[in-house]
């Protein structure tokens, strides 16, 4: 067989899943929300936003909700409360998102904010700088220029695409690595000490630390909204590349008495960033074998698809999510990496317009894409459909609120993701194929008919 047609079979480990949530169906089984309470008149949500308002910024404060989420609906505040205190207008907000997140999920959302606050409230960081956006001090000055320019060609100018859809670049200067990694021992260290049980990263990982449960969250909310999402925008588009809104930040460990290797998966994200920090260490290379939609998630590897990357200290990755792929053994020394799953969960009604499909809500009969989609919608709720129920009379709804974006919402009705799906693509390539060879045999042959 040529290598141009040369497949490579995933390893035989079951159905390939995500790092940290499977995709099993039994688990979105819907269940029903608490019947709601009218609000009183002057507690009503507008219907519409109030674009000449200026909504306030909700990120230095600790929220059960994305701070964006607060952002946005501030603009559909009743008049009455939009000159009222900040504090005041979050808790006014924060009643109304809680009236629509099941009581197991309020459950889960309080106890990991607790968790996460007694993290903050007792370990002491080291490196200080760190937990504040730098960019002057974090970046290389090239990945800088690029952002600053901000446009694709300044970006491709500083980017490399060794396989498609995997992109490298220098990114990280080597003294913003040297204080990560020191700030990561120095919590670890406390860790110890302290004997208090952490959560790993993810269920394939068992070393490693989530920066986000020891302060580090706003910093990288910064490299995400700033400097990932202007480049997810050009490269990742078609996977919600442009509206990511929130993250998961962490630091993976390989070596001795750390995880050896990482098998085939695909991440919780829809797009990822990996850098590596350093230290000292031979083996460890990431191998990519071709994006794949859930249908076709344990499908074989096209020649092209297969890349295999070394990593380099300060040099990052960017790929999708759904760009499977795995890690080598790291045969010796200590190799610590930062990862950045970056999702877009906040629902854009001019994305979905054109892909509505309505849903039973009983005599409710919703209009607004946001409220067909809301009843899967978790972490960012849809606010049409918090304005929709919270102004109208006490009703009950179907809302299983679990963590997925617009993007993976939007999957469960689509049938074609030739736009990224390397297979999906090839069926599509192979349909057109066909299709032309049939007319042009029907054609051939209603030649020949009138010939004759």
């Amino acid at each position: 067989m040529s290598s141009s047609n040369r497949r490579e079979t995933p390893p035989a480990t079951g159905d390939l899943k995500n790092g940290v949530v499977s995709e099993d169906s039994s688990q979105r089984q819907s269940q029903l929300v608490t019947v709601v309470v009218a609000p009183s008149q002057n507690q009503r949500l507008r219907l519409n936003p109030n674009k000449d308002h200026k909504p306030e910024s909700y990120e230095d404060l600790q929220l059960d909700f994305s701070p964006s989420i607060f952002s946005s609906l501030e603009r559909y505040l009743p008049p009455t409360m939009l000159g009222v205190k900040r504090d005041e207008k979050a808790k006014f907000m924060r009643e109304i998102l809680l009236k629509y997140l099941p009581h197991g999920e309020r459950t889960r959302v309080q106890r990991h904010r607790e968790y996460r606050q007694k993290i903050i409230s007792n370990y002491q960081p080291l490196h200080r700088e760190l937990y504040t956006m730098h960019p002057t001090t974090f970046f290389v000055p090239s990945f800088l220029k690029a952002i600053s320019d901000n446009t694709e060609q300044s970006f491709r100018n500083i980017i490399s695409e060794p396989s498609p859809g995997v992109f490298t670049f220098e990114m990280l200067q080597p003294r913003f690595c040297e204080l990560l990694l020191a700030e990561v021992e120095n919590f670890e260290k406390w860790v110890n000490e302290a004997k208090f049980r952490i959560m790993r990263p993810n269920t394939m990982n068992k070393y490693g630390a989530v920066l986000d449960d020891f302060g580090l969250e706003t910093m990288l909310d910064k490299l995400m909204e700033s400097f990932i999402r202007p480049l997810s925008k050009v490269f990742f588009a078609e996977v919600g590349g442009s509206t990511l809104d929130s993250h998961h930040g962490f630091v993976v460990e390989y070596g001795k008495d750390r995880d050896v290797d990482l098998g085939f998966h695909v991440d919780d994200s829809e797009v990822t960033l990996n850098v590596c920090l350093g230290k000292q260490f031979s083996g460890g290379e990431l191998f990519f074998r071709g994006t794949r939609c859930e249908k076709h998630v344990n499908t074989g590897s096209q020649s092209e698809e297969i890349f295999d990357y070394a990593h380099v200290p300060g040099r990052a990755v960017l790929h999708r999510g759904r760009h499977r792929h795995g890690a080598r053994a790291t045969t010796s020394g200590h190799r610590i990496n930062l990862l950045l799953w970056c999702r877009s969960l906040r629902l854009d009604v001019y994305s979905i317009n054109q892909n509505l499909i309505m849903l039973p809500f009983g005599k409710h009969d919703f209009t607004c894409p946001w409220d067909a989609l809301a009843y899967n919608v978790a972490d960012i709720l849809c606010i049409s459909l918090v304005i929709g129920i919270w102004n109208s009379n006490p009703i009950a709804f179907w809302s299983p609120f679990v963590p997925y974006s617009i993007f993976r919402e939007m999957k469960r009705y689509q049938k074609d993701f030739s736009t990224w799906c390397g297979e999906c693509s090839r069926e599509k390539k192979e349909r057109q194929r066909l299709s032309i060879a049939t007319t042009r045999s029907e054609l051939l042959r209603r030649e020949g008919e009138s010939t004759a």
